[in-house]
């Protein structure tokens, strides 16, 4: 049985989020701190057993200094 609960074109967006936080060079537990969550909020996500909101999104972007945009078009690019 599958560990994620969502299967899919979700993958795509917890890759890019997982790369994205790799590449500020920020742990799991950083970038929670960073968004005032635990880090098990971030390990959950990059689980694929939790679904990021837009807002929520917006934050993870921000704190990993990368434009949500420039993200999200990471993410588009990986569903085309």
């Amino acid at each position: 049985m599958p560990k994620t609960i969502f299967g899919g074109e979700h993958r795509h967006l917890v890759a890019v989020l997982i790369e994205a936080r790799q590449a500020a060079g920020l742990t799991q537990a950083e970038l929670a701190a960073k968004v005032g969550k635990d880090q098990s909020f971030v390990s959950i996500i990059e689980r694929g057993q939790r679904r990021v909101d837009v807002l929520e999104f917006v934050a993870l972007a921000r704190a990993m200094g990368v434009a949500p945009n420039r993200l999200f078009s990471d993410v588009m690019r990986r569903l085309a």
